[in-house]
């Protein structure tokens, strides 16, 4: 599949503080020039917010979708409706990819979708990368990539994070979209796309960056994991010093 249009959908809960960097590096993303010729549109669903989540997504130019939950589940499904209706194009040319507001996806981000999606993947089920100190982010990254092969081998990694998730719109209608979950959505949708037979790539090529705040918008979400982390046992003196 060749795209010709990208929905960027974001669902956003008071994230005023954040949001600027996330609109910043998906604007980079859907700039780069192998895109050229791709209608990539920005969504941000300003999800019951009390703050300037929806004024600052305006003025960097993405389409404003309001919620009123706190429902990420929900938010991520409002917002990807209004985005295939907004861009119009077949399902078969359409790519919807999903990042958070407290996130930072890479300049190559969209382009390693269109070239998955050229390689015949319907979804892309990537990675993330926290952003903290050194010796958190290496217990971080002890335990996340526990199952990465010692040997080079391709990962298939087993994480699900909403934070970088992309498919075509075919198989996202295919399924039914994401559930109005509370938390897990992303893996759910991961699990239909699975269940139903689509080619599901996992892959770890462009991680996305996002922040290690041990509490987050998702109850049980991945704030709980840096938590954890950030309770655990005091680094090793060398960690300390690396830090």
């Amino acid at each position: 599949m060749r795209f010709r249009a990208a929905a960027v959908v974001i669902p956003a809960h008071n994230e005023e503080e954040l949001l600027p960097t996330c609109l910043a590096a998906v604007s980079i993303a859907a700039g780069q020039p192998q895109l050229a010729g791709v209608h990539v549109l920005t969504v941000v669903v300003a999800d019951a917010c009390r703050d300037r989540t929806a004024d600052i997504a305006r003025q960097a130019g993405a389409l404003v979708v309001p919620a009123h939950g706190p429902n990420p589940g929900k938010a991520r499904a409002i917002g990807t409706e209004r985005a295939l209706r907004e861009l119009g194009t077949p399902d078969s040319e359409t790519w919807i990819a999903a990042t958070d507001a407290d996130s930072e996806v890479p300049p190559q981000w969209l382009v390693h979708h269109a070239q998955s999606a050229a390689e015949g993947w319907e979804a892309v089920v990537g990675t993330v990368t926290v952003r903290t100190t050194a010796a958190v982010a290496r217990r971080h990254q002890a335990d996340y990539e526990a199952t990465r092969p010692r040997d080079g081998a391709p990962w298939q990694h087993p994480h699900v994070h909403g934070a970088n998730l992309g498919l075509t719109a075919r198989a996202y209608c295919d399924i039914g979209g994401f559930l109005p979950l509370d938390v897990g959505e992303d893996r759910a949708l991961v699990a239909a796309l699975e269940s139903r037979g689509h080619r599901v790539l996992r892959s770890a090529v462009s991680p996305v960056v996002t922040s290690a705040r041990p509490h987050g918008r998702a109850r049980a979400g991945f704030a709980n994991h840096m938590a954890a982390l950030l309770s655990g046992p005091p680094p090793a003196a060398d960690e300390e010093s690396a830090s």
